[in-house]
């Protein structure tokens, strides 16, 4: 262990982590695994943990490692790295200078959306009502500093890979150990777009157009002035217009005033005034609170297409939270933004993103407002991008400090290449603490509605927030949905949604309390029980047939799924066999895994031949999956570091600041291997890492691993 760094810092990490509270320890040392390659429905949950996945750090490295597994913990500089990084420039006109984690716009956590399959496509996402839009501030105060569990230990009521059915591996190479993520920027994601052209951040410049208004819009307003109009335009006080004196009255001057309220509000009108003697240009509402999400049509060219195209470049931030920051600061609604596919926090991501009728211009603004963000490649188009819309994701990964002999990684790697890997759902989809999101999904479907309360409320074991533990325990306490919600400071997440509905509609009506939660949230539940079930199958699939298509397995003819007969079994390969998700519209193999199918779905006491559910929402039409993925695009290289902080590629940012890509050295105290591959949607890279590397990628197994040897 000379010269590696791996085990050291996790025991400075670990014995600071005992000197924290509860809730810091969580933060500090919680490792979120590989972000996920696929389209999905995004939603709005902050700090509900059992709900999807660890909300509270960022991830810390995970050293995947057989045996024995290291954290490195540098997170504490990160932190502190990030917090400077993120300060908001004053150019930008935006409320609320305090950071840009401290929004009152709903972020997001990365919700697994609908299975995007084939056939399949998924909805939008609902945006919540401007009464649910509520702080974010959590003051600490009152926290009790008791000693709890260690992380490792309340992760051992995590879940594993064993857990939602992830056991078989396609390829006989010998495993090895890497370090997933050590930084965030050891991860980055390029979109594949409409057209099959992966998307990169190439051009800052901004499309030439007489109608844009000059720069000066951006600074004629002050500060004081620009709160005022923002809360005019949120509805945020008593007052139904705001008049700005025109201290220099000429034309210009009150021409770039006017611009500049259209422009920075879109939600407001304006009209000149004078007053004893004095002019005034005076803000008003001209729609009411539809001006927000339909900004005004007479101000925008009818040559110009309605959607400003643009690429967006961002690092350490899941594209929810950085629609909400965008929106925050331009003024506008979330849902007038518009993409193709949501990417992940911990990594570097790059994707088009379309808004309604706001201008390159302001949009290019952004980049002297906002660190970590960058947008370019600026275009006007007729139509906006719907979900589901991409090809798939380029992947650029950088596994650090491996363990494998060159010939160890030749191997793996050409298998990833030539066989690729299981395309199961990753542990991403299923949550991390001891009540799984599928046994939610599985009480939906059973339309048991008592057990759903129960299991979104009860407390539990493992990981989260000491806000919630304090509200799920008063729950369990007082079955009173008020005092439970009043220990929640954050009320957007699901606990929060769920309680607020029980308070209006009653502990009797569970139903309609439920559905205050966004649609695409609540789903995410029972798609949550389709994954649990498909991975089941599909381990079931190749156990008892391996890797080739037999007779009575499923391949795709367009959208329609046939069975393959004896006589065209020569006629495909394993690459083109499908597994169903459970529903009311597909048909399932005619061999023995037909029967598995309806025994675990009669085992959960559901119907296979019935899958329409009383309420429509939670129907299950079902669909199709390939269950093995080949990569496309696939390359890589070993190379050689002494510093383990160094950037062993260069970004899109990079390359257009003309930064020199890095040199290796011929020998050096570290190895990394950087791979690239393409993946279509819905698949995800974690299972593709872990193909390579042939071990568990659960947290609890990570965890496990990073502290037995610490015992």
């Amino acid at each position: 262990m000379l010269g590696c760094p791996r085990g050291w810092f996790f025991r400075v990490a670990l014995t600071s982590a005992f000197l924290l509270r509860p809730e810091q320890r969580s933060r500090l040392l919680v490792a979120r695994l590989a972000p996920r390659a696929r389209s999905q429905a995004p939603g709005s949950l902050r700090c509900s943990l059992g709900y999807l996945k660890v909300e509270m750090t960022e991830l810390t490295s995970v050293s995947l490692k057989r045996g024995s597994v290291a954290i490195e913990d540098d997170d504490r500089v990160a932190s502190a790295e990030e917090a400077k990084r993120q300060k908001v420039s004053e150019c930008c006109p935006a409320s609320g200078q305090d950071g840009l984690e401290n929004s009152s716009l709903p972020s997001s956590e990365k919700v697994p959306g609908p299975p995007e399959t084939a056939g399949q496509g998924k909805k939008t996402s609902e945006v919540p009502s401007e009464e649910e839009e509520e702080e974010d501030g959590l003051s600490e105060e009152g926290e009790e500093e008791e000693e709890v569990e260690s992380f490792a230990d309340m992760m051992k009521h995590g879940l594993s890979e064993l857990d939602v059915g992830i056991s078989k591996f396609v390829s006989s190479h010998q495993g090895f150990s890497g370090i997933l993520k050590e930084r965030y920027s050891d991860f980055v994601v390029h979109e594949i777009g409409r057209d099959g052209r992966i998307s990169h951040l190439s051009d800052l410049s901004v499309p030439v157009d007489e109608e844009d208004p000059s720069e000066d819009v951006f600074t004629v307003l002050t500060a004081e002035e620009k709160q005022r109009l923002e809360e005019l335009q949120l509805f945020k006080n008593k007052e139904t217009s705001v008049a700005i004196e025109v201290i220099e009255d000429t034309k210009e001057k009150r021409t770039i005033i006017h611009q500049a309220i259209k422009s920075l509000f879109p939600g407001l009108e304006t009209k000149t005034e004078d007053r004893e003697g004095k002019k005034y240009i005076v803000a008003y509402h001209a729609a009411g609170r539809k001006a927000l999400a339909n900004p005004r049509k007479h101000s925008w060219p009818k040559s110009r297409g309605s959607y400003c195209h643009f690429v967006l470049y961002k690092e350490n931030k899941d594209t929810m939270d950085a629609i909400n920051l965008l929106s925050k600061y331009l003024r506008v609604k979330p849902n007038i933004f518009s993409y193709m596919g949501t990417k992940d926090k911990r990594a570097i991501t790059v994707q088009e993103i379309a808004v309604l009728k706001i201008t390159a211009q302001r949009l290019a603004h952004l980049n002297k407002c906002l660190m970590n963000f960058k947008l370019g490649n600026f275009s006007y188009q007729k139509n906006p991008l719907k979900l589901g819309e991409l090809q798939g994701n380029h992947f650029t990964v950088v596994l650090r400090n491996i363990t494998g002999t060159d010939n160890q990684v030749e191997q793996a790697m050409n298998s990833l290449k030539e066989i690729g890997f299981i395309n199961y759902y990753g542990m991403q989809r299923f949550g991390t603490t001891a009540v799984p999101t599928y046994q939610v999904g599985r009480a939906i479907l059973q339309n048991s509605w008592a057990e759903v309360m129960d299991l979104i409320l009860k407390p539990r074991s493992g990981a989260e927030k000491g806000y919630l533990v304090k509200c799920r325990e008063e729950w369990a306490k007082t079955k009173d949905p008020a005092a439970a919600l009043r220990k929640l400071p954050v009320k957007r997440c699901v606990e929060g949604q769920l309680l607020r509905g029980l308070s209006k509609y009653g502990m009797k009506n569970i139903v309609s309390a439920f559905g205050i939660i966004p649609r695409n949230n609540r789903l995410m539940y029972i798609h949550s029980y389709q994954s649990y079930v498909w991975n089941n199958m599909v381990s079931k699939r190749i156990d008892e047939y391996g890797l080739k298509p037999v007779p009575g397995d499923l391949v795709l003819k367009g959208a329609t799924a046939t069975f393959i007969e004896e006589d065209d079994v020569n006629n495909y390969s394993i690459h083109d066999v499908v597994m169903p998700l459970p529903g009311f519209d597909v048909i399932y193999p005619k061999h023995k895994i037909s029967e598995a199918y309806r025994e675990m779905l009669t085992a959960d006491n559901l119907d296979i031949d019935n899958m329409r559910h009383k309420i429509r929402d939670y129907s299950l039409s079902g669909a199709y999956r390939k269950i093995i993925i080949r990569p496309q695009n696939v390359s890589w290289e070993v190379v050689a570091y002494d510093d383990p902080k160094i950037p062993l590629f260069n970004t899109d940012v990079d390359n257009l600041e003309g930064k020199p890509p890095p040199v290796f050295a011929s020998e050096g105290k570290y190895r990394a291997l950087k791979m690239d591959f393409s993946l279509p949607p819905s698949t995800y890279a974690t299972m593709a890492i872990r193909e390579v590397l042939k071990m568990d990628t659960s947290i609890k197994n990570q965890t496990q691993l990073n502290t037995t040897w610490l015992r």
